[in-house]
């Protein structure tokens, strides 16, 4: 009786070591299960923005040269975009004044929903490069408008994901369909 008298302490140990692991692994799933519903909702937010900006550039093509395409916004070099002369309610607007309306709103909104986000309007023949997207673009005269957006987002480690080029890579690419070049 004696040689079994510290065997159930030992018992409640081991039960207690799996309980532990056990429940360290169901925070770790929760954690990722929240990482990955987070930057979801960032490639949904950033995809509505793109595509609305895509058909606000469809709608004023004639613009497309020079506002759209000067449009290269990070929100984490500047943190408040300018506002544009004219915000169109008081008078009637031109093309070019609806312009820059639409690229301080498509600022506006990189800003307040993507962390640290960035956008950029250009050319791009290429937005791929090695599986991935790429921010510069190619410029060419004839290659699509194509709408960047992107964030600083995280790898699941918590490190920050980057590329050699800029530091992030974004999240979306739109090509704008119909407009010339």
């Amino acid at each position: 009786m004696r040689a079994a008298a510290g065997f159930t302490l030992i018992e409640v140990l081991v039960a207690v070591l799996v309980l532990a692991v056990g429940l360290i692994g169901g925070t770790a799933m929760q954690l990722h299960a929240m990482r990955t519903r987070h930057e979801s909702a960032l490639l949904s937010a950033s995809v509505q923005a793109a595509t609305a900006m895509a058909d606000r550039i469809r709608a004023n093509a004639g613009q497309v040269g020079s506002v759209y395409l000067a449009i290269d916004y990070d929100a984490h070099r500047e943190p408040t975009p300018p506002a544009p002369a004219s915000l169109c309610m008081a008078a009637p607007c031109d093309s070019a004044a609806l312009a820059e309306l639409d690229a301080y709103e498509l600022k506006r909104l990189v800003r307040t929903t993507l962390p640290a986000g960035r956008v950029r309007v250009c050319r791009d023949a290429g937005i791929w490069q090695a599986g991935r997207l790429r921010w510069p673009c190619s410029g060419g005269a004839t290659a699509p408008v194509v709408v960047k957006i992107g964030w600083r987002g995280k790898n699941p480690d918590g490190t920050p994901q980057a590329d050699a080029e800029d530091g992030f890579v974004p999240g979306v690419a739109v090509a704008v369909a119909g407009v010339a070049p």
